[in-house]
């Protein structure tokens, strides 16, 4: 349930409660809809989600002003104005990068929002996430307040993520190819990483499902995957890196890795859930300036490939 939702039924609850509830209600150990309640009525003090497309404003309802002050820079986009931060997420970042951005952003202590974010429950994660924020944080552009804590920003992002996820049917989606939404959005989180051009996104979705139909003959091997279990950035993995025992290491380990390694767009996830039809096995981006892709079905016709590769980068 989401923080709108849980908005929703908080306000339906309380419209047809005409006594305060008994003390022994709060006592109680098992108590799912107080404790949700009291994260609702957190919230909307505190602040006002609206969607605009992939767009989602998060403001404190005590600041409005819109006065163009200044803007930053980076992988975050920022701008600072009158009482507001904007900030705009790229798609494919990691946790740990937007966390760490989030908090030069806004001045606040990287530690609240690591610790925020391991609160699933308070930030209305989906229960297919099993509690991890990875791969849900969703990328786009975010205006925040002052007074708007971790927990309440990156709600804002997961609110988003779920209706990214309403809007491209996830979970009916995932069902009717055979998988559940987390291997969806680990799959989309690779395409995102390993994607230079959004256009490649549907074959690379293609040689992620291809590769995991011929287990155990082929492994996944994706040196994205590698690079995160390693908490390495870059475009390749290294002989050494390949050595990694993380079960993130797709080149040693058959199947997808147990979660997403990125944060991933609408885009990635709607290659996820319809890979384009075709026999490949392989990707190059043969001239990374342009992002060009092709792709192989054969190992000779992938040496061809990493050939013009080496052409367009010696």
């Amino acid at each position: 349930m989401n923080i709108e939702d849980l908005l929703r039924e908080t306000l339906s609850d309380m419209a047809h409660e005409e006594q305060p509830p008994p003390p022994g209600r709060f006592l109680q150990v098992k108590q799912g809809r107080s404790r949700r309640r009291g994260l609702a009525l957190a919230a909307a003090a505190a602040v006002t989600v609206m969607a605009v497309g992939s767009t989602l404003v998060v403001q404190g309802l005590s600041s409005v002003s819109k006065d163009v002050a200044g803007q930053g820079s980076g992988e975050t986009l920022v701008e600072t104005k009158q009482g507001q931060i904007t900030l705009t997420v790229k798609e494919g970042l990691r946790l740990s990068q937007i966390l760490e951005q989030l908090s030069t952003a806004t001045g606040r202590p990287l530690v609240e929002f690591q610790r925020a974010a391991k609160d699933g429950r308070a930030l209305g994660l989906p229960a297919y996430a099993k509690g991890a924020l990875e791969g849900f944080a969703f990328p786009g552009t975010y205006e925040v307040s002052p007074t708007s804590s971790p927990a309440e920003i990156l709600a804002a992002m997961v609110t988003r993520f779920n209706r990214a996820a309403e809007e491209s049917n996830l979970v009916k989606g995932a069902r009717r190819v055979g998988r559940t939404p987390l291997e969806i959005l680990t799959i989309a989180s690779i395409v995102q990483a390993e994607s230079i051009d959004k256009r490649a996104m549907p074959k690379i979705a293609r040689v992620i499902e291809n590769r995991l139909k011929h287990r155990p003959e082929m492994e996944l091997r994706m040196d994205s995957t590698v690079l995160y279990g390693l908490n390495k950035l870059g475009a390749s993995a290294s002989t050494e890196d390949l050595k990694s025992r993380s079960r993130y290491n797709t080149y040693a380990r058959l199947g997808l890795p147990p979660g997403p390694i990125c944060n991933p767009g609408a885009d990635a996830i709607e290659a996820a859930l319809k890979p384009d039809a075709g026999p490949w096995l392989y990707f190059v981006t043969v001239d990374p300036k342009t992002g060009v892709t092709k792709f192989a079905g054969s190992p000779s016709e992938y040496d061809t490939l990493v050939e013009e590769y080496r052409k367009n980068t010696g």
